[in-house]
Order: structure tokens, then C-alpha cells, then sequence
């Protein structure tokens, strides 16, 4: 059987302090679940291991939700994607990725696809210079002030334009940490 490299990216936990999933702990879940080679990074909510690869992402991801509820309670939503899937969102950055700070630039990872349609009553030129571009299960997000001041990643949060889909945000930092991390 072979094995593969997989990100776990949790959505939600360690914010204000609501859902509170302590980094130790969940290496220790991933590990009962019988994945190996387990670390995290920073404490909201990236996991990396490895698995074996007959399992799919989403059994893998379904399989995380289901310990975490049973162990602390709560409900958290997991995407879990693999190594080759990072490096090609990576790779398809529409963006200029090596020449904007890590906080200006941030992949909206999705459960499922997204089309240009979930988006059209969004005007682009209301939001410049902050800008999103479509990728496979990914949206780009160009925001120069960063996500907190950014009104472009306000308008996309809003549960009609998600509707039907787990949407978990990371910084570009983050997204180049996990590709390493899976390599």
C-alpha cells in the first residue's frame, strides 16, 4: 500500500476564542486515526500527515469530523487535500505571489467547485484594487490592506455566495508552509 502527504485545514477553531482544539490534541486524533508522521502549524487549524492513499480526501476529511465531535463536542468542518493539489494552487496563482507580503494574498480552499455564475452580482471595480480570481476549489484573493480591513473578503464570506460549500481561508504564508510541509 502507498502513502501520501495530506493538509488538514480545520475551519474556524482557536478564534476568538470559541472551539478551542488544542494543536497537541489534535495530533493525537490524527494519530488514533492512524496517520503517521502528524504536525501542525501555528494553532488554527493546519494538521499535515501522512495517510494511505486508497482513502479520498473527503473520507479522510469526513473521518476528522467525526472524531473531533466525538471527542471535544463541537463541529468543525475539514477539507483535506494532498500534496500534489497544493503545489498546483500554488502553481496557478493568478497573482504576483513572490512580490506581495504573505498577509495580502489568501486561498479561499473550497469543498467543491466554484464557477463564475456563484459570483456575478459581485461589481469587481467596487472592490479595487482588491481583487479575486477562480482557481480548481480555490479562490485567489488580492487583498493589498489585508483580510481584516478588506470589504472585497467581506462581500465573498456572505453565506449566499457559499451556499452548499465549507470555505476555510489561508494567508499565502500558510499555503506556501503546507506545500513544504506535504512535499
Amino acid at each position: 500500500m502507498t502513502t501520501k502527504r495530506y493538509a488538514a485545514l480545520l475551519r474556524g477553531i482557536n478564534v476568538g476564542g470559541a472551539k478551542k482544539l488544542p494543536m497537541a490534541e489534535l495530533r493525537d486524533l490524527l494519530a488514533e486515526l492512524g496517520h503517521t508522521d502528524v504536525s501542525t502549524l501555528l494553532a488554527s487549524g493546519n494538521a499535515v500527515f501522512t495517510a494511505a492513499d486508497a482513502a479520498s480526501e473527503e473520507e479522510l476529511a469526513r473521518d476528522l469530523e467525526t472524531a473531533i465531535e466525538k471527542r471535544f463536542g463541537f463541529t468543525v468542518a475539514c477539507l483535506v487535500r494532498d500534496h500534489a493539489y497544493l503545489r498546483a494552487v500554488a502553481d496557478a496563482c493568478p497573482f504576483p505571489a513572490a512580490e506581495l507580503e504573505g498577509k495580502q494574498l489568501h486561498a479561499n480552499f473550497t469543498s467543491g467547485p466554484l464557477d463564475a455564475g456563484r459570483y456575478a452580482g459581485l461589481d469587481p471595480a467596487a472592490y479595487l484594487p482588491e481583487e479575486f480570481r477562480l482557481g480548481d476549489r480555490v479562490l485567489y484573493l488580492y487583498a493589498p490592506n489585508g483580510l481584516g480591513r478588506s470589504k472585497l473578503a467581506e462581500a465573498l464570506a456572505k453565506p449566499a455566495l457559499n451556499k452548499g460549500l465549507t470555505v476555510t481561508s489561508r494567508n499565502w504564508n500558510t499555503v506556501v508552509k503546507l506545500v513544504e510541509l506535504t512535499a
